[in-house]
């Protein structure tokens, strides 16, 4: 089945810079003023689109805080376990002649490399005497390591249990996993010398990964003359900002005020970073010679597809959402921080796929007569929808996403965007406790925030401000100006929790 569209829909997608005549009745037709009759004109203006602003899905999910930087650096822990990814050589030894078995250190487990995201190679924290277990080749070995080599290369030897070697093929070069277990002694031997009473063990010191944000100034603008502003106009007009009347400025201020609102949620959903000395936007944006770093900052879907989980679906893009995309999503939840809680806000596509997914569940499902939450009767309305579900030790909580739906927003956008089309986002509830510079110490915060710039002085928030000679007169302009900024960034913390559907 298709939907058609009329030839004169009403799909007018915003304001325009210049008077047109579908901005006003025009009477002066023959057949208006010019007619002997008094049309009988309609002059409540009316609401076609329902409520048109996306704002609140952050307000929903997070908070706000203040901050007086012009960044903001915050830390996360980083797993408990030693657990790394290298090559395997079956054969291989460090001192020679020994061919037990050798590691190679190549990443943690999270695949980060040398250097980057706290991680070294040289500062693996494997020691001698650790056991552990070595995946690779379809194998899993249980081994001690019997030396570290104290240079970078990140290389360990090991000495299998109960064989000679480690078990499987001369796998040189092959793709490994290494987990530490714990670690064996013998009787009266020091830390990591064979045969002596002597010896050290190094310690483990705890490593963070840490990350930073910026904040952008995000302004808009509106001017009205004198003449205009006391114009009665025939359309009562009403606001989603609860003013109206016949005063048409007042509709034209009150959407410059609704458009910007939603402007501020969408630069911490969409925006990224630009990369400083190498970006056009930065050569722009930046005062020449002032050197103040790349502009942009990073949203909520970027901050996901940088540091986050990303689905597509079982079949690929907008497939049908089924059990195994949730089973496959439950399965990385807990490779990451296993919170049981999450909300899910998603696109009407996906939200209907998961009704039809949950109802199919249902053993009455195929006669349609009792899903919901609870057994529906030929006199009840029957509830085709559902807010959550529980899989496994997970809650899941639904709800539709309009910034996703509307064809003014992204939902215009995704019909053409393919694979880069955002079917929903799934966030977890809670708090995170991550250790914040400016306290200094370990606090707990929602897992997403919003910071903006404040001081005793100036709160950049949503600053709003009149100048001109309409009202309160406060130059010679004969207009009224009405200024609107913010300064704001979004800190996604824990956004290996997170999840972005495609």
């Amino acid at each position: 089945m298709a939907i058609t569209n009329g030839d004169n829909l009403n799909s007018v997608p915003s304001s325009q810079k210049q008077v047109l005549s579908t901005n006003y009745l025009d009477l002066s037709t023959s057949a208006g003023w010019g007619q002997q009759y008094v049309p009988d004109l309609m002059e409540k203006e009316a609401d076609v689109f329902g409520s048109r602003t996306i704002s609140g899905f952050l307000a929903q999910i997070g908070a706000e805080e203040a901050m007086t930087a012009d960044q903001v650096i915050w830390s996360e822990q980083s797993r408990l376990h030693l657990s790394y990814k290298g090559t395997v050589d079956v054969n291989g030894d460090l001192s020679g002649g020994d061919n037990k078995g050798l590691f190679t250190v190549v990443s943690d487990i999270d695949g980060n490399t040398d250097g980057t995201n706290g991680f070294a190679v040289a500062n693996h924290g494997v020691r001698v005497n650790d056991v552990v277990l070595l995946a690779y080749n379809n194998t899993i070995n249980r081994a001690i390591v019997s030396e570290v080599n104290s240079g970078t290369d990140g290389k360990v030897e090991l000495r299998a249990y109960g064989t000679d070697t480690l078990a499987g093929s001369d796998a040189t070069g092959t793709a490994a996993t290494l987990l530490v277990i714990g670690s064996e002694f013998a009787k009266g031997v020091g830390y990591g010398v064979v045969g002596t009473t002597t010896g050290t063990r190094s310690s483990n010191e705890p490593t963070f990964k840490t990350f930073t944000n910026k904040p952008i100034i995000i302004k808009d603008y509106y001017s009205v003359s004198g003449s205009d502003a006391s114009r009665i106009g025939w359309v009562e007009v009403s606001t989603e900002g609860g003013q109206g009347g016949y005063l048409w400025y007042l509709k034209a201020e009150s959407e410059t005020r609704l458009r910007f609102a939603d402007y501020l949620e969408m630069m911490m959903l969409e925006s990224i970073k630009g990369v400083p000395g190498t970006d056009n936007v930065d050569n722009y944006l930046n005062v020449p010679g002032s050197n103040t770093g790349a502009t942009g900052t990073q949203g909520l879907f970027d901050a996901i597809e940088d540091r986050g989980n990303i689905t597509t679906g079982v079949t690929g893009v907008n497939a049908a959402t089924d059990l195994a995309e949730f089973d496959a999503i439950l399965a990385e939840f807990d490779n990451q921080g296993a919170i049981e809680e999450n909300m899910m806000f998603v696109n009407r596509a996906t939200s209907l796929a998961m009704d039809d997914m949950l109802a199919s569940m249902n053993s009455y499902g195929a006669g349609g007569t009792s899903y919901g939450v609870f057994n529906n009767s030929e006199d009840m309305a029957l509830n085709l929808g559902f807010s959550g579900f529980r899989r496994g030790s997970y809650d899941f909580y639904k709800s539709d996403f309009r910034y996703l739906n509307d064809k003014a927003t992204r939902g215009g956008i995704n019909s053409a965007a393919g694979t880069e089309a955002i079917r929903g986002v799934i966030v977890p509830a809670g708090t995170s406790s991550v250790y914040d510079g400016t306290v200094g110490s370990n606090i707990k915060r929602p897992f997403l925030h919003v910071r903006y710039r404040s001081s005793a002085t100036d709160d950049r928030r949503m600053k709003t401000w009149v100048t001109g000679s309409v009202g309160a007169a406060t130059s010679a302009l004969d207009v009224m100006e009405l200024h609107m900024l913010s300064e704001r960034c979004l800190i996604t913390q824990g956004a290996n929790n997170f999840m972005l559907m495609k």
